[in-house]
């Protein structure tokens, strides 16, 4: 690797890192963006699969941070992730079949689904001492399962509707579902990752430059989180408005291959 790709997939898990920290759902949608265009992935699927990788592990990291601040509810996340393990193996399946530059289509449509759901004010009310019960679980497989299946055909964690899919089955907090949602995102982007490795599209060294730059990404956002508490909507809006921007440009790019 050249030292450009080195210190390019480093500075992009960093970036990727802290957006997962700070914003839980929707912080890992630049990571294919990244790898295509910064670091200079030529193959999208192997960009795909390689940000899946990266991701796992960025998310994985954040969770532990908001986990000894007390902000996962891990029964309900549990529950989520388990349900939608299976849902990630068959999503990553059919996107494996799909041509590479319309499967950029899709993700850029996807992008903008994400980038709109942030720009909507989310209502940060809800019961901060939510338990896990029957027909709790009840609601939270069956979209565990279809969020699953959304997060591996799009290569990405699919916090986006992880997280308001648990506040509309649990009715728990905006907080506790961002921090929540890291532990699907690791487990979806782990069965992604794991389904582009058996076929050989999964460039390792990147995604180990990209987990390492996450690692310092994942606390800068895990505390980010608390400074910008007062400000999230309008921090959260800003950021929809540079996915949408990278939408339109991958979306650009994908025509013109």
């Amino acid at each position: 690797m050249t030292v450009y790709e080195i210190v390019s997939a480093l500075m992009s898990g960093l970036v990727v890192g802290a957006l997962l920290g700070l914003f839980g759902g929707g912080g890992s949608v630049l990571a294919t963006p990244l790898l295509l265009y910064v670091v200079g992935i030529d193959d999208p699927h192997v960009a795909i699969g390689t940000s899946a990788a990266a991701v796992a592990v960025n998310a994985a990291i954040s969770l532990l941070g908001h986990g000894r601040g007390g902000r996962v509810k891990w029964p309900c996340a549990t529950v989520f992730a388990g349900a939608g393990l299976m849902g990630s193996f068959l999503g990553s399946s059919l996107a494996k079949a799909v041509d590479g530059q319309r499967l950029l289509l899709f993700f850029a449509a996807a992008m903008a689904a994400i980038a709109l759901s942030m720009l909507r004010r989310p209502k940060s009310a809800g019961d901060p001492d939510v338990h896990i019960t029957l027909p709790l679980i009840m609601k939270l497989a069956p979209l565990g399962v279809l969020t699953g299946v959304a997060a591996g055909f799009f290569g990405i964690g699919g916090g986006f509707l992880i997280v308001p899919g648990l506040m509309a089955a649990t009715g728990m907090t905006l907080a506790n579902a961002a921090a929540s949602s890291l532990l699907s995102v690791s487990v979806f982007g782990a069965a992604t990752s794991l389904n582009y490795a058996v076929s050989g599209q999964v460039n390792w060294p990147i995604a180990l430059l990209f987990i390492l730059g996450g690692l310092g990404g994942g606390a800068l956002g895990v505390r980010g989180a608390g400074l910008l508490a007062g400000h999230v909507v309008l921090a959260r809006r800003l950021f929809a408005g540079l996915v949408l921007l990278v939408a339109a440009y991958v979306a650009w790019r994908a025509l013109g291959a």
